[in-house]
């Protein structure tokens, strides 16, 4: 995995002032566990408040903390005065959102100024194994502060 350097070496900081913002987070118990420069790992919870009628965690719940780790992974290397976008991402679910909690893990794939590229694998975690269950690829766009947006 390549070694990125951070355009502000605050992006830690940055990075988690704004995923505290994010009330989506706040709402399904997510919480951001590590950050590098272009990684990022959001942990969430099994809750069954939070499944679908088969008892497996929500399809959405799934592509959320994942949209939510690579947004923040291609943060973490953006300019101190940028936020974040999603312009898309594509999931694929490779099995069924069951275990004590999903572990979503973000990288950068390729850097940009505008448009940043990140991938992810969400994990099932039953009794300490892991299993993956899905996995994402997103495109992000830098938006600077002047157009509106807050990190």
């Amino acid at each position: 995995m390549p070694a990125f350097e951070p355009q502000d070496p605050e992006y830690e900081k940055r990075v988690r002032e704004s995923f505290g913002r994010q009330q989506v987070m706040q709402a399904i118990g997510a919480s951001l566990t590590r950050i590098l420069p272009g990684t990022v790992e959001i942990v969430l919870p099994f809750r069954g408040d939070l499944t679908q009628q088969h008892g497996f965690l929500h399809a959405g719940i799934i592509s959320t903390i994942a949209d939510s780790a690579c947004g923040y992974a291609a943060y973490s290397l953006m300019p101190a005065d940028a936020a974040v976008l999603t312009i898309e991402y594509k999931v694929n679910f490779l099995s069924p959102a069951q275990g004590d909690r999903m572990v979503a893990r973000a990288r950068v794939t390729k850097p940009g100024r505008t448009v940043s590229v990140c991938t992810c694998d969400v994990f099932a975690v039953t009794n300490g194994r892991e299993r993956i269950i899905a996995t994402m690829l997103g495109t992000l766009m830098t938006v600077r502060e002047r157009e509106g947006l807050r990190g």
